[in-house]
C-alpha cells in the first residue's frame, strides 16, 4: 500500500476525502489534525488515532494537504521541508499554489487537483445520488488535475489519488495550473457564483412585487433547467423570437461590455491575492 498522510483530517474537506480514503486498498492513510475537535471527530469517524506530522511523514509516498487557503502558506512551509524526497505534496484549489505560497524543493513533486462537482445534466436516478449536490458521496462527477513540478510519471499516481478522493469520478480532465486558475475562481466563482446570486436576488424582487415565493422559484428553477439545457447543448432547440429579444436587450443591460477582462492574468491574479 502506498502510505499517504492526510493533514487537515478533521476539517470539513478533510472529514470527507478521509471517508473515501478510509475505503480503498491502495492508500495506506495516515491523519494528522491540530484541533482537538477534529481528532475527536477523526475518532468517531474512522476508529483511528490521529498523529503528529513528523510520524505522518515518516515514509509518506503521498502528502494531501486539507486545509483552507489562507493557512496553505503557513502549513506548507512547516511540512514540506521536512518530507521525504520524492514524495508528492497535493493541494486540493489552485489559490495558493498558483499565488506562490508553496515553497521551492526541487526533490519533491507537487499536484493540484479539483473537483467539479456532480454535473446539473446527469443520469442519476438513486436517491442519495441525486441529492449528493457536492460529490464525493454517490454522484459521480469530473476533476481537474494539475502537474505543478515533478517527473512525468507522477502523474498518474496524483490521479489515482484524485478519482480516490473524489469518487465516484466520471471523467478526469489534464490541465495546466494556469487553466485551472481560469476554471477557478475565474470561471466558476467570479463568473457562475456572481451571475447565480444575481439570478436569486431577482427572484426576491419579483416576489418584493407581487408573486407568491412558491410560484417565482418553480417558474425560475424550471426556466433554468430548459434554458440551460438548450444553451449547453443537452438537448435539439431553439429559442422563441421573444426570447432571443429579451436576450438581445437584456445583456446589455445587465452585463458590462468588458466583463470578459474576468479572464485577464492580471485580474486573475487579483482575485487569487484576495482569496489567500
Amino acid at each position: 500500500m502506498i502510505r499517504l498522510a492526510l493533514f487537515g483530517a478533521g476539517g470539513k474537506m478533510g472529514m470527507r476525502l478521509g471517508a473515501n480514503l478510509a475505503k480503498s486498498s491502495e492508500f495506506e492513510t495516515v491523519r494528522v489534525e491540530v484541533s482537538e475537535e477534529g481528532r475527536a471527530r477523526v475518532k468517531a469517524a474512522f476508529g483511528v488515532d490521529c498523529v503528529t506530522a513528523e510520524e505522518a511523514l515518516d515514509g509518506a509516498r503521498v502528502i494531501v494537504l486539507a486545509v483552507p487557503d489562507t493557512a496553505i502558506r503557513a502549513v506548507a512551509a512547516s511540512i514540506v521541508p521536512k518530507a521525504p524526497a520524492g514524495s508528492m505534496i497535493i493541494c486540493l484549489d489552485a489559490a495558493a499554489p498558483f499565488a506562490g505560497h508553496l515553497p521551492e524543493r526541487a526533490d519533491v513533486t507537487y499536484f493540484v487537483t479539483h473537483p467539479c462537482h456532480p454535473p446539473i445534466f446527469n443520469d442519476e436516478t438513486e436517491p442519495a445520488a441525486k441529492r449528493d449536490f457536492f460529490g464525493g458521496i454517490a454522484a459521480k462527477q469530473g476533476v481537474v488535475n494539475a502537474l505543478m513540478q515533478g517527473p512525468e510519471a507522477d502523474y498518474a499516481l496524483g490521479e489515482r489519488v484524485a478519482r480516490t478522493i473524489y469518487a465516484p469520478v466520471a471523467r478526469s480532465h489534464r490541465v495546466t495550473l494556469e487553466g485551472m486558475a481560469l476554471l477557478e475562481p475565474g470561471l466558476s466563482e467570479t463568473v457562475a457564483a456572481s451571475l447565480l446570486v444575481v439570478m436569486r436576488e431577482a427572484m426576491e424582487e419579483v416576489i418584493a412585487r407581487g408573486v407568491p415565493p412558491e410560484a417565482a422559484r418553480d417558474f425560475l428553477l424550471g426556466h433554468m433547467n430548459i434554458l440551460g439545457a438548450v444553451i449547453f447543448k443537452e438537448v435539439e432547440g431553439v429559442f422563441s423570437d421573444a426570447c432571443n429579444k429579451a436576450i438581445e436587450f437584456g445583456k446589455p443591460v445587465l452585463m458590462r461590455d468588458d466583463w470578459k477582462r474576468v479572464f485577464e492574468p492580471e485580474e486573475i491574479r487579483a482575485s487569487i491575492d484576495r482569496i489567500t
